[in-house]
């Protein structure tokens, strides 16, 4: 089971980006494999801290492994520093340490491999897309397919390392000023920081060798998610146009379709039960439709209109797993409006009879009453 990223670096849930990085550094400095040649253990220890920080310091992964942990990246592609190798995590967190162990991680020279030669692994774009939910869907959670389309390097492109930046993606340049000669370390203009050029595509794809392909991607819904969440599966946006790229991500972004029966307020369900005048009086037995399967209501004589009924946990699931919330049943007496003339003597017959006259006790709660009751 993995250890919580918070724990792994030492920092609280409450920490500030700032503090994240501060620990990240430090972690990844006792751990380095400078200062731990041929330890195994320290050289985990280093790429979990890396899988750590490549969430912790990303505030869209940071807000979901808040809400969900490490579930989160199940079932959609997933990431981890466990699946990169040395190089990949210099190339993605090495700028953050500065100048230590004798010229840094990024762009200084090194006696190991993973030195300034080494080409730098550029990044496919995230794509985005909307996906329509049912209430059923945020009360059962589950997977969703989707059909999407995405850029994927085309079968036999081939791609060659940047002569201008020789596969770093940053070029240096030295300028004389005033204050002496200065070195400045920017994008390479020819690459644009990815370290390769296009060396020959295929017919049919383009400028960058790329083809649009379509996709089906399963996207898994946790329960109670809420209109406007952003879901993110790793590694199904569009491919990289390199030889070594990493593909970027897609953003799924859910929208709640509202429902015919229920309203949603929160966890909470409400719907509206219309009701006739003999059900009212005589009582009745109502079978109903819910996103929870069939539900019996019994309700009992002399039901009053606007009378609301609470079905404990048969709302909708919290998202953080505490537990669901009610299902509010308000109670409405449909009255016709013609009546035939048997039914109009009807009720002229009991127009006055005592027994329906309005007479409500201490029992009966006002309109506003029923309304603190149900926000409460």
């Amino acid at each position: 089971m993995k250890r919580d990223y918070y724990e792994i670096l030492g920092v609280s849930r409450s920490a500030t980006a700032a503090e994240i990085k501060k620990a990240y550094r430090k972690m990844a400095i006792k751990y380095h494999p400078d200062k731990n040649p041929g330890d195994k253990q320290a050289e985990e220890k280093f790429k979990e801290a890396a899988e750590a920080y490549e969430v912790l310091s990303d505030p869209d992964k940071k807000a979901r492994y808040d809400r969900y942990g490490h579930d989160a990246f199940q079932g959609a592609g997933g990431f981890g520093a466990h699946h990169m190798n040395m190089e990949d995590i210099f190339a993605q967190f090495g700028d953050i340490f500065g100048d230590i162990f004798g010229g840094g991680f990024s762009s200084q020279s090194r006696s190991h491999s993973y030195s300034s030669h080494r080409t730098v692994r550029s990044r496919g774009t995230d794509l985005r897309v909307r996906l329509k939910i049912t209430l059923e869907d945020i009360i059962k959670g589950g997977e969703k397919k989707i059909k999407i389309k995405r850029k994927v390097k085309a079968p036999g492109t081939q791609y060659a390392t940047c002569h201008q930046c020789g596969g770093t993606g940053r070029i240096s340049r030295i300028t004389n000023t005033i204050f002496g000669r200065m070195q400045t370390t920017g994008t390479c203009n020819v690459c644009h920081g990815t370290g390769q050029i296009l060396h020959s595509r295929e017919h049919g794809s383009d400028a960058n060798g790329m083809l649009t392909k379509e996709d089906i991607v399963s996207v898994k819904l946790p329960k109670g998610v809420r209109n406007g969440v952003q879901l993110r599966v790793a590694g199904k946006g569009n491919e990289a146009p390199s030889n070594n790229g990493i593909p970027g991500d897609l953003i799924v972004q859910l929208i709640e379709i509202s429902d015919d029966k229920f309203k949603r307020e929160g966890n909470n369900l409400h719907h509206d039960l219309y009701i006739s005048i003999p059900e009212a009086v005589l009582g009745t037995e109502k079978i109903m439709e819910t996103p929870h399967g069939k539900i019996k209501l019994k309700l009992e004589e002399g039901i009053q209109p606007g009378k609301i009924l609470r079905l404990k946990n048969k709302g909708v699931p919290d998202i953080d797993g505490y537990g669901y919330g009610d299902m509010l049943i308000n109670v409405n007496v449909w009255m016709p409006k013609k009546l035939d003339k048997e039914q109009k003597e009807f009720f002229k017959k009991y127009f006055k009879h005592p027994n329906f006259q309005p007479n409500p006790g201490k029992s009966e709660k006002s309109f506003f009453e029923k309304i603190h009751d149900m926000f409460s």
